[in-house]
C-alpha cells in the first residue's frame, strides 16, 4: 500500500540532495532561492491541462519549471499550481527528524503565473500529528479536539507566512514510516512526542476524529477552506469505516493511483487510455465536488525521478 511508503518518507530522505537546488526550509535552515527564469526565454506557452478548468501542478520539493508563462516538465503544458509543507508536529514540537518541505521558488513561480491567470496559484499543506502524539494525551475527545485546534493555529500561522493564494489548507494524514513517530501518532500512543517509543497500541477512531474536528474548525473560522490529504487504504485504517470515516463535505486530495509513465498524464481524474483513475475516500468519489486535487506521480514511493506531479481541479478554486 502506497500510504507505507508515502510522500514522506521520501521527503526526507531527499532533503539533503534536493537542498542546493532551490528555496526552501530544511530543518530549520532557510536556504537561498533558485533564480527564475527570464522571461521570454521559453517559446509560445503550451496550453493547460484538460478538461478546461483543470491545471497542472506540483507540490513539495522543488521541480524544474521554466519558460514564460511558467511551464511544467515534460513538456505537459502551463504551470498551474504548488503546494508546500509549511509546517508538521514535529517540526513545531523541535524533534529530531522533524522536517519541512518547502520551494521558494515553485511558489514564486505558481503565483507568478497566477497573477497572469494561470493555475490556482500557492497552497499549504501540513504534516498532521494523531492524538498519540499529543504532549498531554490523556485519552479523551476533548483534549484531542484541543490537540487538533493547537496545530491548526500553527499550521494557519505559516500558512499566513507564505505568499498563499489557494485557501483550502490541507491536512496531511498519512502513516509516514519515518522518525519520530512512524504512524503520526493515529494507531500508537508513544511515551512522549519526540521518543520514538510507543506506549501503548490502539486508539479510538473517534478520538482521531477529534483531532481533525479540532483543526478543520480552527481553520474554518480563520480564513481558510479545510482539506485533506490522504488515501482510500490508509483512511480506513485511521477512522474506520464508521461515522468517525464520513467526510463526505470536506475537500479532498488523494495520491492514488499514481504512475511513471509521463505519456499517461491524466485528463480529468483518469489516466490517459487507460480505466485507471483517481480514488478519494470518506464518502467522496472522483464525481463529487469535493474532489481537488490528484497527486498522480511521485508521491507514494514510486520515484519518477523528478518529483511529485499533481492534477488541480481550478474549477473550485476558493
Amino acid at each position: 500500500m502506497a500510504g507505507l511508503t508515502t510522500r514522506a518518507r521520501r521527503l526526507l530522505l531527499g532533503a539533503a540532495a534536493v537542498a542546493a537546488a532551490a528555496g526552501m526550509t530544511v530543518a530549520g535552515t532557510v536556504l537561498p532561492a533558485a533564480a527564475a527564469p527570464a522571461a521570454g526565454t521559453a517559446a509560445t506557452a503550451r496550453a493547460g491541462d484538460t478538461p478546461p478548468g483543470f491545471w497542472w501542478g506540483t507540490d513539495s520539493w522543488p521541480v524544474p519549471v521554466s519558460g514564460s508563462p511558467y511551464q511544467m516538465p515534460k513538456g505537459l503544458g502551463n504551470y498551474g499550481g504548488y503546494m508546500g509543507m509549511t509546517g508538521s508536529w514535529s517540526y513545531w514540537l523541535g524533534c529530531p527528524g522533524g522536517f519541512l518541505a518547502w520551494s521558494s521558488a515553485n511558489s514564486a513561480q505558481a503565483n507568478a503565473n497566477y497573477a497572469r491567470g494561470i493555475g490556482v496559484g500557492t497552497g499549504a499543506y501540513w504534516f498532521l500529528g494523531g492524538p498519540g502524539v499529543d504532549p498531554h494525551y490523556n485519552g479523551t475527545y476533548n483534549e484531542a479536539l484541543a490537540w487538533g485546534q493547537q496545530q491548526a493555529a500553527r499550521a494557519v500561522a505559516d500558512a499566513n507566512g507564505q505568499a498563499v493564494k489557494y485557501k483550502v489548507l490541507w491536512m496531511d494524514i498519512e502513516l509516514p514510516g519515518v522518525a519520530p513517530a512512524k504512524d503520526n501518532g493515529w494507531n500508537s500512543v508513544y511515551t512522549s512526542p519526540c521518543s520514538g517509543k510507543i506506549r501503548s497500541n490502539g486508539i479510538a477512531a473517534s478520538v482521531d476524529r477529534a483531532v481533525f474536528n479540532g483543526f478543520y474548525g480552527y481553520e474554518a473560522a480563520h480564513g481558510y477552506t479545510p482539506g485533506v490529504y490522504s488515501d482510500a487504504g490508509v483512511w480506513a485504517s485511521i477512522f474506520g469505516t464508521g461515522s468517525a470515516a464520513s467526510i463526505p463535505h470536506t475537500d479532498e486530495w488523494t495520491y492514488e493511483p499514481e504512475t511513471t509513465n509521463f505519456a499517461a498524464a491524466p485528463s480529468g481524474w483518469c489516466f490517459k487510455g487507460s480505466s485507471s483513475c483517481a480514488t478519494f475516500f470518506g464518502g467522496v468519489s472522483r464525481t463529487s465536488p469535493e474532489a481537488l486535487m490528484w497527486q498522480w506521480s511521485g508521491g507514494g514511493g514510486l520515484s519518477n525521478g523528478i518529483g511529485d506531479f499533481d492534477q488541480i481541479n481550478g474549477s473550485r478554486v476558493k
